[in-house]
């Protein structure tokens, strides 16, 4: 599998013949830009970031955030309305805080969902192109 590490800012990690690492000129959404224009049927977007995982959907492409959940054409749509109304009620001062913490039933779920999406990709390439109900 070829892995790219997309920022606006300094990369600081290696993985020599793994991992290419993209730094993009930085502005607003310039790394999320770099991935949407790029994401498509067969890759596979690693993101929480859900409107980017709804850019990366739309080109074809298969989204896993780092928690193990999947973003779906069936599910975007809840997750970008949950995503807003959470916007709209910070804004107000309702709702503070982030995110829970990241913890090892995490990066279990993470790597379950990773392998199976590979999976159902190479099962995917083995089925010549007139049967993949395309």
């Amino acid at each position: 599998l070829k892995v790219y590490v997309v920022s606006d800012g300094a990369l600081h990690a290696s993985a020599p013949g793994r991992v290419e690492f993209i730094r993009v000129q930085q502005g607003w959404n310039a790394a999320d830009d770099w991935i949407a224009e790029r994401a498509g049927v067969g890759d596979i977007a690693v993101t929480s970031d859900i409107p980017l995982a709804d850019r990366c959907l739309k080109g074809g492409a298969r989204v896993v955030a780092p928690n193990g959940r999947a973003f779906t054409e069936d599910s975007i749509g809840e997750a970008l309305a949950r995503r807003e109304l959470m916007d709209h009620l910070r804004q107000m001062g309702t709702i503070t805080g982030g995110p829970p913490p990241f913890v090892p039933a995490d990066r279990s779920r993470f790597l379950a969902r990773l392998e199976e999406t590979i999976q159902a990709i190479t099962r995917l390439k083995a089925v010549p192109p007139g049967r993949r109900g395309e």
